[in-house]
């Protein structure tokens, strides 16, 4: 990977000076001849709606801010946001939509699924698109050179996840567990791989349909098991269910989760429960001095900026940033900036390698504890 000069977006990029008011009103405004405009394709219906609201929230104010500091190569930003619902077929209809629309820079999707299905017609249509959460290593090792993310890869998570279960539950009955969604399958097999290539193997290894009735028997089945640690890559409202209705069944094991129950809907869920469950996820910069003037501004504003909201808004302050140093709103001078380039961003000083995945720090692990999440620590 060719590596170029460090470009500050310091200067692009501070808290809001506008009330919420009027950034809602210029970000729902018609855009103008002039405007660049940037297509946000995020679940706002379907299981992860969480996730896709975090996103949006940090794109909106890296939007704001944006703007404020004269915005894209000195054009205004404005949003088209689509639902995909984290569905491959409607993903498509979304990247569709913004092809004939010609918007040519697109923030999103979040689910791989969904990401992969679209960034072939992306890929055909010259646009540019940076996901903020999808993880999955396929999206990226098809080496579309107009593909990028701000998020780490599934197959670095399963690594981690494989190693903390090796390290710290190596004499425990383990179970991987899975749902029929792409991501929690892809999760278990990676994690089971990487498990048993270190030399471990698991006392089970199911699939499960979640439902009432399911979860309560998939509970009682772990627990007759003897099973003392379990892995699950589900979403939050269904690993909520399950640490609950285990708890409330006087079944306390080790719960291990993925970067998919990184919201707060997941201890809304499962309650007092979810104290001590372990998590995968990328490295919080809510807690990074690079964002400390973004997050300082979201909580002024009364918002939350963890989970997936500041990766939200560094997809869309890259753009902004590799379209600034390249003195252009076209996608092609765009994608060869962060090809080429390192930006300081919220994630810190990064760029983006031949396959478009982001140069910042990986996978952490997080424990749970009071309805939010801290690193676990050694």
């Amino acid at each position: 990977m060719k590596i170029g000069r460090v470009v500050s977006a310091r200067g692009l990029f501070r808290p809001p000076l506008f009330s919420l008011s009027l950034c809602l009103a210029l970000l729902s405004a018609g855009p103008a001849s002039a405007d660049v405009v940037v297509g946000v394709a995020v679940p706002r219906s379907g299981p992860y709606v969480a996730v896709g609201e975090q996103v949006l929230r940090g794109v909106e104010a890296a939007a704001r801010d944006a703007n404020a500091m004269g915005g894209l190569d000195g054009q205004p930003v404005t949003l088209d946001v689509q639902d995909d619902a984290c569905d491959s077929n409607t993903a498509t209809a979304v990247a569709n939509h913004f092809v004939r629309a010609k918007v040519r820079l697109v923030v999103g999707h979040v689910c791989s699924n969904a990401s992969i299905a679209a960034s072939d017609i992306y890929a055909q249509n010259g646009v540019v698109m940076i996901s903020a959460a999808s993880v999955s290593a396929r999206l990226t090792d098809r080496g579309l050179q107009n593909v990028f993310r701000v998020c780490g890869r599934d197959d670095d998570q399963a690594r981690l996840s494989a190693a903390v279960l090796a390290e710290r539950f190596r004499d425990r009955k383990i179970a991987l567990i899975q749902d029929p969604t792409p991501a929690s399958r892809t999760l278990a097999a990676a994690t089971k791989d990487n498990l048993n290539r270190i030399g471990i193997n698991e006392t089970l290894s199911l699939s499960f349909a979640p439902s009432d009735a399911d979860d309560a028997a998939l509970v009682d089945r772990l627990k007759s098991a003897g099973i003392e640690v379990v892995y699950y890559g589900g979403d939050a409202t269904e690993m909520g269910r399950l640490v609950k209705v285990a708890a409330d069944r006087g079944y306390r094991p080790q719960w291990f989760g993925t970067s998919a129950i990184a919201t707060p809907d997941f201890a809304k869920v499962a309650g007092s429960a979810s104290n001590g469950v372990l998590m995968t996820f990328y490295l919080d910069p809510s807690r990074q001095p690079a964002a400390a003037a973004v997050v300082k501004a979201f909580k002024a504003e009364g918002g939350d900026p963890t989970g997936s909201t500041i990766y939200g808004y560094a997809a869309l302050q890259a753009l902004v940033a590799a379209g600034n140093f390249a003195h252009s709103a076209e996608p092609k001078p765009i994608a060869q900036a962060l090809h080429t380039e390192r930006f300081d961003l919220v994630l810190g000083t990064v760029g983006f390698d031949s396959k478009g995945d982001v140069t910042a720090q990986g996978y952490v692990l997080y424990v749970w504890k009071d309805g939010s999440f801290t690193p676990a620590g050694k």
